[in-house]
C-alpha cells in the first residue's frame, strides 16, 4: 500500500476490522515521506503490522526502478523511528518456518532452534555461532514468506521488458468488474513456479510482457482466498485464509489497488482441514 494513498487504502480494507488509530496514521503520513527522502527510494509502501505480545512491528518497504528487484524492508515500533532490516536468506526462512507462537515485540529476543538436530547445533557452535535465532531475523523471514505466498497484484499492472526488468504499466486502467471477481485476474508478485511447468500450447495464449507471473487460480490448497464486493459493490476485496490478516483491494476500472497485512505473523496450518 503506497504511502501517498495510505489514508484512502486503509479505508478500503477496513471492512475486515483491522486498521490504525488516527495517531498512527498521522505519524506514518509524515515519517514515510521522510523515509523516502532519507533513503532515496523511488517509492515507499506501508506493508502492514505484525502484532507482538509486548509491542507491534510496523513494516515499510522501499522500492527502486525495477519492481522485481529485492526490496528494502524497514520496521518501526512507534511509526516514527525506522530501522533497516537485513535481507532475508534461505537459512533465515528455513529457521523461521520451524518456529511457533507469537512474536514478542522485542527485536533482540532470541529463540532456541528446538527443531534443529544435534549435528546442526554442534556445527553452529564450531563455527562460533549459537543455535538461536533473533526475533529480528524471524521478522524479516516472516515478511518474505508472506510476500512470496500472498503478495499479489492485478493482471496487467506491471510489464516485463525484453531485458528482464519489471516496471509499472502506464497503460493499466484497472480491471473490469467482471474480471476483478476472478482469481485468474490476480498474480503472485514473486518468481513464478507454475508458469514454468506449462506446455507451449498453454503458453500460446499468454502475453509474455504481462503474463509472466503465477495466477491465484491454481493456489494450493484450493479455497485459500475469499473474494468479496464491498462499499456497495465498488471495491473488490481479496482475503487470504492461509495468512490470516492479509487483505488486498482493487477499485475496478481505476489504478487503485494494494494490500496490507495486520496479523500475528503466524501461518494458518489448519487451513486444509477447515476447507
Amino acid at each position: 500500500m503506497e504511502a501517498m494513498s495510505l489514508p484512502a487504502g486503509l479505508e478500503l480494507v477496513a471492512g475486515g476490522g483491522a486498521g490504525l488509530s488516527p495517531e498512527k496514521r498521522a505519524a506514518l503520513g509524515s515519517s514515510l515521506l521522510l523515509l523516502q527522502r532519507d533513503y532515496r527510494f523511488q517509492r515507499v509502501c506501508f506493508w502492514g503490522c505484525i502484532q507482538g505480545l509486548q509491542g507491534d512491528y510496523y513494516i515499510a518497504q522501499g522500492l527502486g526502478p525495477d519492481r522485481a528487484a529485492p526490496r528494502s524492508r524497514l520496521y518501526s515500533l512507534n511509526c516514527v523511528e525506522w530501522s533497516l532490516l537485513p535481507p532475508a536468506t534461505q537459512e533465515m526462512v528455513a529457521q523461521a518456518e520451524q518456529l511457533r507462537g507469537r512474536f514478542h515485540g522485542d527485536p533482540s529476543f532470541e529463540y532456541e532452534c528446538a527443531e534443529s538436530s544435534a549435528e546442526d547445533a554442534e556445527k553452529l557452535i564450531e563455527d562460533g555461532k549459537e543455535p538461536v535465532i533473533k526475533e529480528e531475523a524471524r521478522l524479516v523471514a516472516t515478511i518474505e514468506l508472506i510476500d512470496r505466498a500472498v503478495g499479489i497484484v492485478p493482471r496487467g499492472a506491471f510489464v516485463k521488458t525484453p531485458l528482464g526488468s519489471v516496471h509499472e504499466n502506464r497503460n493499466f486502467e484497472g480491471l473490469s468488474l467482471m474480471e476483478a471477481k476472478k482469481l485468474s485476474s490476480y498474480f503472485h508478485f514473486t518468481e513464478p513456479v507454475n508458469l514454468k511447468n506449462k506446455t507451449l500450447l498453454e503458453k500460446a495464449d499468454l502475453d509474455p510482457s504481462t503474463d509472466f507471473l503465477d495466477s491465484l487460480e491454481h493456489d494450493i490448497p484450493r479455497g485459500s482466498w475469499t473474494v468479496q464486493l464491498e462499499k456497495g459493490g465498488t471495491v473488490v476485496v481479496l482475503r487470504s485464509l492461509l495468512w490470516l490478516g492479509l487483505t488486498f483491494y482493487h477499485v475496478p476500472r481505476t489504478k487503485q489497488y494494494g494490500y496490507v497485512y495486520f496479523g500475528t505473523g503466524e501461518k494458518n496450518l489448519d487451513l486444509p482441514f477447515m476447507l
